[in-house]
């Protein structure tokens, strides 16, 4: 039976990347803190195996330029890092902590929504940031008043 390590593992081989320690915890710290930034990340790999920070930008680069994770960059935030791919979902930022939270396509199939005009172009993803408060700051609001 395979284990998340050893679907990593191969993912890895599928993609052409070497298997190392490294890449191995940093795609079970994004299994387990989607959205998380660099140094997050930084953070929760040193606890595991030796590395540096430039170490994990390295190895976020190459994880995102083989189609393992997803770099996003939400206005006003540093660049977070998923492992979901692939599916053409969007994002949710709350405007008071910052906490992120996926949102599954507006409608249809991708890239969800159609311009006016393309300008030429051949659309093949839309990439969408909605904007709000989450539930906790939501709570704390309430609480306050």
């Amino acid at each position: 039976m395979a284990t998340p390590a050893t679907d990593a593992a191969e993912a890895l081989r599928h993609a052409g990347l070497k298997v190392t320690a490294g890449r191995l915890a940093v795609l079970d710290v994004l299994a387990t803190m989607p959205h998380a930034d660099a140094d997050r990340v930084f953070h929760a790999v040193a606890g595991l195996v030796p590395t540096s920070i430039q170490s994990v930008h390295n190895i976020l680069g190459d994880l995102t330029t083989a189609g393992l994770a997803r770099r996003i960059e939400p206005a006003g935030s540093p660049a977070r890092y998923e492992r979901r791919t692939g599916d053409n979902h969007h994002h949710v930022v709350c405007r008071e902590c910052g906490a992120i939270d996926d949102v599954d396509c507006v409608t249809g199939e991708p890239p969800c929504l159609s311009p006016r005009s393309t300008a030429g172009y051949a659309i093949v993803q839309a990439e969408v940031t909605f904007w709000g408060v989450c539930p906790a700051c939501q709570a704390t609001a309430t609480a306050a008043t």
